[in-house]
């Protein structure tokens, strides 16, 4: 629905208000970013469904994953972690801690440093991060179904762009 349609979104709801509240200011941002942020919303609350379903938090499945894509022996130096999941080492220790104790990934010394601290998945991590993937793909498969295929193809290269231009700041 655009917002010239007869029933509003919530966002042209909001605009037309600002509209009438601050006559002064242009609220059309709001169309696309409030849009946007609110999509955002909704695909983390659908995409943490998914996790949930493995007993995984967001967090939780950023590692795996992260772990896992990295290829054999499917581990990573701490720090190297922190920056592929773009968590503070901080924030990083906790979730580890987590996944640890439920024998889903090992630390270990690497051999010519002892200070060096690796991440690793077990077999038992790699088996639930390979699971809980293909059911993760199948999700951003049937959202993304939802939008339909032009839609999503046109998409991807603004958002693309979008992001190099936020992340070059």
């Amino acid at each position: 629905m655009d917002a010239s349609s007869d029933e509003l979104d919530r966002v042209a709801e909001i605009q037309r208000a600002w509209q009438r509240e601050r006559p002064d200011l242009d609220p059309s941002p709001q169309g696309v970013i409030g849009r946007l942020h609110r999509v955002a919303l909704e695909l983390t609350e659908r995409l943490v469904a998914v996790y949930g379903e493995f007993g995984l938090t967001e967090g939780e499945f950023d590692v795996l994953a992260t772990l896992r894509r990295a290829g054999e022996p499917y581990e990573h130096a701490a720090g190297e972690l922190a920056d592929h999941t773009l968590v503070t080492t901080g924030g990083l220790t906790k979730r580890v801690d987590r996944l640890e104790a439920r024998g889903l990934v090992e630390r270990r010394s690497e051999a010519s440093d002892a200070r060096r601290r690796l991440v690793r998945l077990t077999p038992d991590g790699r088996d639930l991060i390979d699971r809980a993937f293909t059911a993760h793909l199948t999700n951003e498969h049937r959202l993304l179904q939802e939008l339909g295929e032009a839609d999503a193809a046109s998409l991807e290269p603004i958002l693309t762009r979008w992001l190099r231009v936020l992340d070059a700041r």
